[in-house]
């Protein structure tokens, strides 16, 4: 993509150039070689209505992958900017893949509008993906995929691809009559071959096949790992659905990272940077409303202690420091808790090593953070008191984190919640609390 390989390179270019000259310099760069997602990541750097003219502005046969590529809020807000008539050029020219990504994220109206546009090939297998869940593999596989009788020969091969005009495919799929997987041929074997060599002697062997109800996460790792291009996807009759790909991996890997980044703070990984003032302030406020009743829990914890505090200052110095102790290995925990459990790594027969395991961690860290901390409190406030106090409720808060750390990823998961939404939110409630109350109630056993 030569000057244009760094994104934020080409965004401040068409940022500081003039209005007019906006569109020639993100097509320059397409020409150069810039695919349809980075162009959906430049499109969501402007506010929408520049956004809306620069991807009017794009070749045609890339209206459509941009916006599949595009952030589902993103896409809705060139959407909802567009006329009736380009709307519906739009909504016509939909594959089925792009179908099934635009149904999750648009209005039903405009859904239906397309239902009735998009070609009816399109429209079958749109039926046909519709028949999986939107987190099993079936929903997305890539159903245009090249399929020959497995037991014909080389020649008879080529005379089908010939007649259908196939593409060059990196590899053809082997089936039976009754559409049933069997094997994989790559093209490149398939040109050399003999013309009297049967197909079904030039599979490659071992082939690996996926189930089309795994979920996007269990798929990840057999895609990684694979020698293949793609791997072929079945159901439980074996029966030949189509194909995911690397890049499908790398884009499902990067789009479950995105959710659980930005569900830790109670948004969206489809949340635009443009988004329209009020509707955001919405969405986050519910946050913030949730993070305030957690701080008044803690607060109604410290206000227990309160003739404590008042009367020993050094407390209310303090506490800040438990706090943020026991924040900081919580969230240590959970952040390992939350990748294993996305990794499916986290089983019933692991659960309690592992629990012993970040108790093990915590008790020593809680142990040597508890000596260094209590001695400088000693010492800065001149009360050995005071020192063993704050060395106890570290030792105690950072223990209580490694183990709800594990706890409560578990136990929302089993509630079918997700761990990284409310984790963090609950784990810090967890700590604080703890904290607040070992801290001052030790305290006010043994200093007043």
């Amino acid at each position: 993509m030569s000057q244009f390989q760094d994104l934020s390179t080409l965004i401040g270019q068409i940022s500081k150039a003039d209005e007019d000259q906006h569109a020639t310099i993100l097509n320059d760069a397409i020409e150069q070689g810039l695919d349809p997602g980075s162009v959906s990541l430049v499109l969501e750097a402007f506010p929408i209505e520049e956004r809306v003219k620069l991807w009017r502005s794009l070749p045609l046969e890339l209206h459509i992958e941009v916006l599949t590529e595009a952030r589902a809020e993103v896409r809705h807000s060139i959407i909802d900017q567009l006329s009736e008539t380009e709307l519906k050029l739009t909504l016509a020219k939909l594959d089925n893949l792009s179908l099934i990504e635009w149904a999750d994220s648009l209005p039903e109206e405009i859904i239906n509008e397309a239902l009735h546009l998009v070609e009816k090939d399109e429209l079958e297998l749109y039926d046909q993906a519709n028949q999986y869940e939107d987190d099993q593999l079936g929903r997305w596989a890539e159903r245009k995929v090249v399929t020959l009788p497995f037991s014909i020969s080389v020649e008879k091969a080529n005379i089908l691809m010939e007649r259908y005009s196939y593409d060059a495919p990196q590899q053809i799929y082997l089936i039976n009559k009754q559409k049933q997987f069997r094997g994989v041929v790559s093209y490149i074997d398939l040109l050399r071959a003999a013309p009297n060599e049967r197909l079904r002697n030039l599979a490659i062997d071992n082939v690996l096949t996926l189930d089309a109800k795994l979920t996007l996460a269990e798929s990840i790792e057999p895609l990684e790992h694979s020698s293949l291009a793609a791997i072929p996807v079945v159901d439980e009759d074996q029966t030949l659905i189509g194909e995911v790909d690397w890049q499908f991996a790398l884009s499902t890997q990067r789009e479950i990272y995105e959710a659980r980044l930005m569900a830790g703070t109670g948004m969206d990984e489809g949340d635009d940077l443009f988004a329209p003032v009020m509707k955001s302030s919405q969405k986050r406020g519910v946050w913030l409303g949730i993070n305030l009743m957690t701080a008044i829990l803690a607060s109604v914890t410290i206000g227990l202690f309160e003739d404590v505090i008042a009367q020993v200052v050094a407390l209310a110095v303090l506490m800040p420091i438990v706090a943020s102790m026991g924040g900081i290995a919580g969230s240590q925990t959970l952040t390992l808790m939350i990748r294993a459990m996305a990794l499916n790594q986290i089983t019933t027969g692991n659960r309690w090593a592992l629990l012993k395991n970040e108790i093990g961690i915590g008790s020593i860290n809680g142990l040597l953070w508890a000596l260094i901390i209590g001695g400088l409190a000693g010492l800065w406030f001149q009360s050995a008191v005071l020192g063993a106090t704050i060395a106890l409720a570290i030792i105690v808060n950072i223990v209580t984190a490694a183990l709800f750390g594990v706890l409560i990823p578990i136990a929302l998961d089993k509630l079918k919640l997700d761990p990284a939404l409310a984790g963090s939110v609950i784990l810090t409630t967890v700590t604080d609390v703890v904290g607040f109350f070992a801290f001052l109630g030790t305290a006010s056993l043994v200093m007043i």
